[in-house]
């Protein structure tokens, strides 16, 4: 049975906020402007897309102390029962509780709406990611971002847990964005960790350490939810003009692929997730396994076919699928996928709103391949789109972005620096929209039942 997927809506940014870097995750600090449009090709919306999901687990509730709607205060032993719940509400579900005093001294936000301030974290074997956005009109605006490649997963293959090192890096990183989220104060949230914590004999002493350190509580999703976030966060960039499309985001410890089909009988005009998989090969996992400082053309070559076995089961059980559509195209999302794009547009540093939404071909990402096998660790390293913290990963990223395009051989593929973040942004602002929807049905109808009951006579 296909899975229904969200209708999509198109968002604009409203700052860049946070820091870049070399590899398109971090590069998406850049802001989330709109994707450039080549002419004659498929639409593209801007930002990420706005999902009706199925329900997400309870995300943040609490609120920043002082948030004031506009009502007179509640009496004090009101407002301290008040923020206490606010803060085990917080404890339960993945926000640091509010600080007493605002870190930047800027007064809290407000509990109206337009005002509430959404959280989307992202721990993954590689990296660490953070989008802080405000609700739109039309999606959200984006206020503050953070990324950080803290390598969590580093030496899991080889022990089956997380290094002390590894756990330090990645704790290090999540007070940074715990810091972020107070300040702005952050009303609702969503903290995931992917494969590395799906994986690893320790993750729950981890996950324990994170929230004595940080006050976060990590939620270790399953392979099925990063599938569906992944294809939510990148939807807008689905050309409407193909009738289905692969998409795939190559992780540290992970990647999955997943058959998307366009709206086609959908009265709502929504994509369908035909099928998906996630495959335990991830950029770190294959580098470690095979090196990834040295890397001749045979190395590859084993590491190409490595990947493509892992492939083939999920080639065989989409195949009929595959038969029956008229067009298709690629859809990746991945550091390693903006990393190709940006070395094919001959970047000298890289930039998100060059390369978020462009098209390239098979052709494109082979020379850029080849020209990356044909570079030492050094320039690997030197080089402005790649830098020295990808320079040991980007020739196994590449090796896994070739066995997938080998596998569904496709004329073009469009780069999507944006995924899972946006995905869980547009799960927590549609659920609050439900809620409020449900709010206003019932009042409607409790006034209509008032405005019939009969007048009582003294």
């Amino acid at each position: 049975m296909p899975r229904r997927f969200p209708g999509l809506r198109t968002v604009r940014p409203e700052t860049d906020g946070g820091s870049g870097g070399p590899d398109g995750a971090a590069a998406a600090e850049k802001g989330l402007s709109a994707p450039r449009q080549p002419s004659g090709e498929g639409a593209a919306g801007s930002g990420a897309a706005t999902a009706d999901p199925a329900p997400e687990p309870e995300a943040t509730q609490s609120r920043a102390d002082g948030a004031s709607n506009g009502e007179s205060a509640p009496p004090k032993k009101r407002r301290r029962r008040r923020g206490r719940r606010a803060g085990r509400q917080g404890e339960r579900t993945g926000a640091p509780k509010p600080s007493a005093q605002p870190h930047n001294g800027t007064p809290p936000a407000s509990r109206a709406p337009a005002d509430t301030l959404y959280a989307a974290l992202d721990l993954g074997t590689n990296n660490c990611r953070l989008l802080i956005a405000r609700r739109s009109s039309d999606g959200f605006n984006v206020v503050d971002a953070y990324s950080r490649i803290v390598r969590l997963g580093e030496g899991l293959a080889r022990t089956g847990a997380l290094s002390e090192a590894a756990m330090t890096r990645a704790i290090d990183a999540l007070k940074i964005c715990a810091d972020k989220m107070r300040r702005r104060g952050v009303v609702r949230a969503r903290t995931i960790a992917t494969a590395a914590c799906r994986t690893a004999s320790n993750s729950d002493a981890f996950i324990e350490s994170v929230k004595s350190q940080t006050g976060l509580s990590l939620e270790i999703v399953s392979t099925e939810d990063e599938a569906r976030l992944a294809v939510a966060g990148c939807a807008p960039l689905l050309d409407p003009g193909c009738t289905s499309a692969l998409v795939f985001d190559i992780g540290g410890g992970s990647t999955e692929l997943i058959w998307v089909r366009m709206p086609g009988d959908d009265r709502r005009g929504r994509p369908v997730i035909g099928d998906w998989i996630s495959l335990p090969c991830g950029v770190v996992t294959l580098a470690e396994h095979h090196g990834g400082v040295d890397v001749p053309a045979e190395l590859y070559d084993r590491m190409v076919a490595e990947v493509g076995e892992q492939l083939t089961p999920f080639h065989e059980r989409i195949r009929a699928m595959e038969a029956g559509e008229g067009g298709f195209h690629l859809l990746g999302t991945s550091g390693t996928v903006t990393t190709i794009a940006g070395v094919h547009l001959g970047l000298e540093r890289y930039d998100r709103t060059r390369v978020d939404g462009v098209w390239i071909s098979p052709g494109d990402v082979q020379r850029v391949t080849q020209s990356l096998l044909a570079m030492d660790y050094g320039k690997r390293a030197a080089h402005p789109c790649v830098g020295g913290e990808r320079a040991d990963l980007v020739l196994a990223g590449c090796a896994i972005f070739e066995a997938i395009a080998r596998a569904w051989p496709a004329e073009r593929l469009r780069v999507a620096d944006r995924g899972l973040r946006e995905g869980i942004l547009m799960s927590l602002i549609e659920a609050d929209a439900r809620r409020g929807r449900r709010r206003r049905r019932r009042r409607r109808r409790n006034a209509h039942r008032a405005s019939e009951a009969p007048a009582q006579v003294n």
